[in-house]
């Protein structure tokens, strides 16, 4: 192994799990590859990493971040919670199930710290272009140090993509957009609610962010928030002031007209059209090509490329399950690059790929899709000797989560839920979520602990 190396682009979530799972063997003495992990970005933490940024950064690359203010996990903690590394570890105590980002941030970042995982990480550093050579089996990486403004070039024996698809957006035209005289951006750009206080607003899509977005921006002050789908609506019952309308078809002006012979005026628009599976550093032939679904095509248990197994993609599914998704699949990418686990042939994982996507082409609802993916982390889990956590437990409360969204799409992140990995219940968050307006780590944990000293001093 001390002749092999190791290239992660990406230090979010998905490519970090990388490097814990390499360091987990380390600590008991395993040689393991050299690795080095590139990262544009001049921090850790990849989507959870915040930038007030939009368009391009500080040295002239894409914004990569989509992150914006306000933001609060919309799925409970409990779903994504390292089985290595527990809330009640971090914060030493219990909180509430739905953490603004900061606080997931510092969880995050408080796994890596106890690690010494930033000797392998070159920051401000993107790779521009791979190639790899069939006849010494190696993969030539052409990077820059955007800091330093040096190119170079360094060979590799495996390649792990871990650079997410959430950041190159997904943006339709409608006719007379151009003549819109508001403001109008995709949700990669939204950075926060404030700047739609008192608007109109209108969001294109039906997906996550649209919802989301959505409910921030009316708990912040916007006028009125319509969402317009194309063929499904969200369906949740929504309060006064959010609606929801069929596919936007034009513009005129500052109107809007949609598919059921409507129209509206407004004063902005973001369009929540979705992401684009982007990798413009590789070559045709390595590319995963795929629309966001729960299990691409091409890549052999979500995470080898067919073609060319030492390709290694993590975290490319659509995601009811993240961190800890992520840790299991870098775990098994782990496991393949030390050589302690054999893929089967070609044909063999063909198959077992079409397998998986003929269950997804059957998938009925949310549901059925939780579903999906909670067997999908048990085979990675049978795979490796990643942590064992209770998936059916988490597949539980993740349909819970759904049901509360359906009752109440505004209170649904003042539930709590029970931690798998320590089985504490969490904390109710001090105050209702819809009357909580600042989402900062510091009034999240520190008004926490005055009420904890008042409830002492009450006993």
């Amino acid at each position: 192994m001390k002749n092999k190396r190791v290239a992660i682009i990406g230090a979010g979530p998905s490519g970090l799990a990388q490097l814990r799972a390499f360091e987990a063997l380390e600590k008991n003495g395993v040689q393991v590859p050299e690795i080095v992990c590139f990262e544009k970005q001049e921090n850790w933490g990849g989507m959870w990493n915040y930038s007030w940024r939009t368009g391009v950064g500080r040295y002239g690359e894409p914004v990569h971040g989509s992150m914006y203010k306000y933001l609060w996990s919309n799925g409970p903690k409990e779903c994504l919670e390292f089985s290595d590394y527990s809330f009640d570890e971090h914060f030493k105590k219990p909180i509430s199930s739905y953490p603004p980002r900061p606080v997931l941030f510092d969880y995050i970042e408080g796994r890596i710290k106890k690690s010494n995982a930033k000797k392998y990480i070159r920051f401000n550093t993107t790779a521009r272009w791979v190639d790899y050579n069939n006849a010494n089996q190696k993969f030539t990486l052409v990077l820059d140090n955007l800091k330093e403004n040096r190119t170079y070039s360094e060979e590799f024996d495996y390649l792990v993509v871990a650079s997410g698809h959430f950041s190159t957006p997904n943006m339709p035209y409608f006719k007379g957009i151009e003549d819109f005289p508001g403001g109008v951006m995709h949700a990669h750009d939204f950075r926060g609610a404030d700047q739609f206080k008192n608007q109109n607003l209108l969001l294109i899509g039906s997906s996550y962010s649209a919802e989301d977005i959505g409910v921030q921006c009316y708990k912040h002050g916007a006028k009125s928030v319509t969402l317009s789908y194309r063929s499904n609506p969200i369906g949740v019952e929504w309060p006064d002031g959010i609606k929801e309308v069929p596919l936007l078809t034009h513009f005129e002006g500052d109107i809007a007209h949609f598919a059921d012979g409507t129209s509206e005026k407004f004063d902005a628009v973001v369009m929540c059209t979705g992401y684009q599976h982007k990798f413009p550093f590789l070559p045709d032939e390595l590319r995963l090509k795929t629309k966001n679904n729960l299990y691409p095509d091409q890549v052999y248990k979500g995470i080898f490329f067919n073609e060319l197994p030492q390709l290694i993609y993590l975290g490319m599914q659509d995601q009811y399950y993240t961190f800890n998704m992520f840790d299991a699949q870098a775990w098994v990418a782990r496991d393949f690059m030390m050589e302690e686990l054999v893929l089967p042939e070609k044909d063999q994982r063909r198959k077992d790929m079409d397998d998986w996507l003929k269950r997804l082409n059957n998938l009925d609802g949310c549901y059925d899709a939780v579903d999906f993916q909670s067997d999908y982390i048990k085979d990675l889990l049978s795979l490796s000797d990643y942590p064992d956590f209770n998936v059916d437990k988490v597949a539980e409360m993740f349909k819970e989560w759904l049901g509360d969204k359906e009752e109440n799409i505004l209170t649904y992140r003042d539930k709590t839920f029970t931690s798998v990995v320590t089985g504490t219940k969490a904390e109710e968050h001090h105050t209702e979520w819809m009357e909580e307006l600042d989402d900062s780590k510091e009034r999240y944990l520190a008004f926490q602990d005055e009420v904890e000293i008042e409830l002492e001093k009450a006993e």
